[in-house]
């Protein structure tokens, strides 16, 4: 299984950045390899967003779809992200939110296993640069959208 940590300090506020990121929709415009992104269905519970959706992710030819349900708290200013159908065997990540001035500390922490093993193997090679590629996408975007 991989797994990666990540903080960063983005220059915009919380509730900015938490909607940007459940702007699912938004992420084929500007994430490295998301060739695709749908929202199937979003509820919102009160407490809690409920949306599943789909991102296709990867090269031209060589891609995959995968289905999540991504759960945001708003008491706990948390996304939660499981995956539910595609090429993942186990997904697990979470954005945690904390304004600080006008800023805002994310921190991101991922955990994942690919069901195909030899998929696994190049995926652990290369993670981390493909981590900070995606994140780096995320804040130029925030940096755009919000200052």
């Amino acid at each position: 299984m991989s797994s990666a940590k990540l903080n960063r300090i983005i220059a915009c506020k919380k509730q900015n950045l938490i909607d940007m990121i459940l702007d699912i929709e938004k992420y084929k415009e500007f994430v490295p390899w998301c060739l695709d992104s749908v929202i199937h269905e979003s509820k919102d519970l009160g407490e809690n967003i409920e949306i599943k959706a789909d991102l296709k992710v990867g090269k031209k030819f060589l891609n995959e779809t995968y289905s999540s349900l991504v759960l945001y708290s708003k008491k706990k200013d948390l996304i939660s992200v499981t995956n539910l159908d595609g090429p993942l065997k186990y997904l697990k990540n979470e954005w945690k939110f904390k304004e600080i001035n006008n800023s805002t500390l994310l921190e991101f922490n991922i955990e994942f296993e690919l069901k195909n093993n030899l998929l696994n193997l190049i995926m652990k090679k290369s993670f981390n640069f493909g981590l900070n590629k995606i994140a780096d996408a995320f804040e130029q975007r925030a940096l755009k959208l919000f200052k």
